[in-house]
């Protein structure tokens, strides 16, 4: 059974930092490009950043660019999102996603179709 677990979310103050984690079972982790969506409330949930499975290319959302870094710990089978310089802008529930198939579409990897597994999700709250 896959399962992916995030954690780290919580409220902090805009200018803050946050690391959310990602735990990955059940897939082929090292073979899947990993991804982190969030969604705001009454908005439909965005991409935020990828990674590809070697960790060598990244994509991100021009909104996150410079402060959001996505990386990933193959051998724990983790995936991490270090977010800086929050903004209240940035609440929203953050989902962590997984692509098995694997290959790397650059700045299409933002299409929500190509993930095959998903997270709960974790809040993120950012106060001003």
């Amino acid at each position: 059974q896959v399962q992916l677990v995030e954690s780290g979310g919580g409220l902090v103050q805009a200018g803050d930092s946050l690391r959310l984690s990602c735990a990955a079972s059940g897939v082929t982790y090292s073979r899947s490009v990993m991804a982190w969506f969030r969604q705001a409330p009454g908005k439909e949930r965005v991409f935020v950043a990828a990674i590809s499975s070697s960790g060598r290319n990244a994509a991100y959302a021009d909104s996150v660019k410079g402060r959001f870094t996505i990386s990933r710990d193959n051998v724990k089978s983790m995936v991490y999102l270090q977010m800086n310089s929050l903004k209240p802008e940035d609440t929203a529930v953050y989902y962590c996603a997984s692509d098995a198939g694997g290959r790397w579409f650059g700045t299409m990897q933002t299409k929500e179709d190509l993930y095959d597994y998903w997270g709960q999700g974790t809040q993120v709250t950012v106060s001003s």
